[in-house]
């Protein structure tokens, strides 16, 4: 969809282009998604609307080549971005993807929905996001290693402790941090922790950190079934993408009573209508990469996972993955959005006049960048917390998060979807009015 179709800003047109020129205005695919979801909350914002235009465009885009020396003695180069898209509030704040359809619309994307999820949970950071397009399942670890640290040697005249902090997002993890953090520390002529989150805990890691993405999923459902007087025990739960996110939020109803119904990945789809062994299953996938081949299941044609009989629906793998096209066929009365930008404007309508409830990614998901808030206060302090201590914490901020959201989509009769984005863009064009402009 091109920008011309969304709805008309509310600022006077000063001969400026709402499009950066380095986007196809026939193709913009997540950024897209993300213009109209911001057009959507612009009636919203008062006084404020005068400053919409900052949410849409990023406040600084890096494209870099990254070179690096294969196993058999050839060079290959990889495109990879550091998307830096408001930091009015505080450092950028978001995570590195290593994917084969890495964009940068994706990537704008994901920095905007950072910034968004940011203010929503009201840590004090801006939103950033990185990403090289590549398969890191054809990389040999040393290949792996070779061009995570010629990225972060690329990306590092941007980020720092204090200017940008990566995370982990899809295909990285706590060694692409550990090689991240000291990459930078090496250039910089001093250990940084701080700079990356994340990291593995004797490099100044968050104990939490790397279940606190689908704790937080599973906090919100439970505070969001309570608000629609839905129990959580025996609940029917489907849940697509079972990693850190999607897993953790499965474990998590599971011990609550809930039934995970059906589970689908990149390996498979699997259903079981009395209810998964998740634990079980859990360990299958740590054994085999994915949840195709276990035993205790049936297995189902990958596209009729969305014709599942569920209570909630968990979308927890990549983005628009909701659409047009298969929303109407969703069953579940709830849909808690694991994943970063997972629906689509046109599916979140179809599923509204179904009445039925989504928890937005920039709420559901907030839970990861909420601990990693966590690890940063503690590297700087050095002084760290036990587990208890940061779940107890990150439960607090997540209820708090969630109910200042329904308070307003109760009040302004909209969905939480434009709740959130009301919070948390007034939040964020409140401290760029109080900042100005400079010079």
């Amino acid at each position: 969809m091109s920008y011309a179709s969304a709805a008309q800003p509310v600022a006077v047109d000063h001969g400026q282009h709402p499009l950066p020129s380095y986007l196809d205005a026939s193709n913009l695919g997540p950024w897209g998604n993300y213009l109209q979801q911001v057009d959507r909350v612009i009636p919203h914002l008062g006084s404020l609307a005068r400053w919409a235009e900052t949410l849409k465009r990023p406040k600084r885009v890096l494209i870099i080549d990254v070179p690096i020396h294969m196993d058999d003695g050839t060079v290959a180069h990889f495109e990879g971005y550091r998307v830096q898209h408001n930091v009015s509030r505080g450092p950028g704040k978001g995570g590195v993807r290593f994917h084969q359809d890495v964009t940068l619309s994706e990537v704008m994307a994901l920095s905007a929905w950072m910034s968004v999820k940011n203010a929503a949970v009201n840590v004090p950071y801006g939103g950033a996001k990185g990403g090289i397009r590549v398969d890191p399942k054809k990389l040999s670890l040393g290949e792996l290693e070779r061009m995570t640290r010629r990225y972060t040697s690329e990306i590092g005249i941007i980020i720092g402790p204090n200017k940008d902090i990566p995370a982990p997002d899809v295909n990285t993890n706590e060694q692409i941090m550990a090689w991240m953090m000291d990459t930078y520390s090496m250039n910089t002529g001093s250990t940084s922790t701080g700079v990356v989150t994340g990291k593995p805990i004797d490099l100044g890691g968050s104990l939490g950190r790397r279940e606190a993405t689908g704790r937080g999923v599973y906090t919100v459902g439970c505070e969001a079934a309570h608000h629609i007087g839905m129990e959580i025990k025996g609940a029917r739960v489907a849940v697509q993408g079972f990693g850190n996110v999607g897993g953790v939020a499965g474990k998590l109803f599971a011990e609550a009573g809930a039934r995970i119904v059906a589970v689908q990945d990149h390996s498979g789809t699997i259903y079981q209508g009395a209810g998964l062994d998740v634990p079980a299953l859990l360990q299958h996938v740590l054994a085999t990469g994915g949840v195709g081949g276990f035993a205790k299941a049936e297995v189902m044609a990958n596209d009729t996972f969305w014709d599942v009989d569920c209570d909630i629906l968990i979308p927890a793998a990549l983005e628009q993955q909701i659409t047009a096209d298969n929303a109407g066929r969703i069953k579940a009365r709830m849909i808690i959005e694991g994943a970063n930008g997972p629906t689509t404007p046109a599916a979140d309508d179809i599923l509204q006049s179904r009445d039925i409830l989504v928890l937005p990614d920039v709420i559901a998901n907030a839970g990861g960048v909420t601990v990693s808030y966590f690890e940063w206060v503690q590297d700087f302090s050095s002084f760290f917390w036990d587990e208890e201590e940061i779940n107890a914490r990150l439960v607090k901020i997540m209820k708090h998060a969630f109910a200042a959201v329904w308070d307003v989509a109760q009040d302004q009769k909209v969905s939480l979807r434009t709740a959130t984005f009301i919070v948390a863009c007034k939040r964020i064009l409140h401290t760029r009015e109080l900042r100005g402009l400079y010079p």
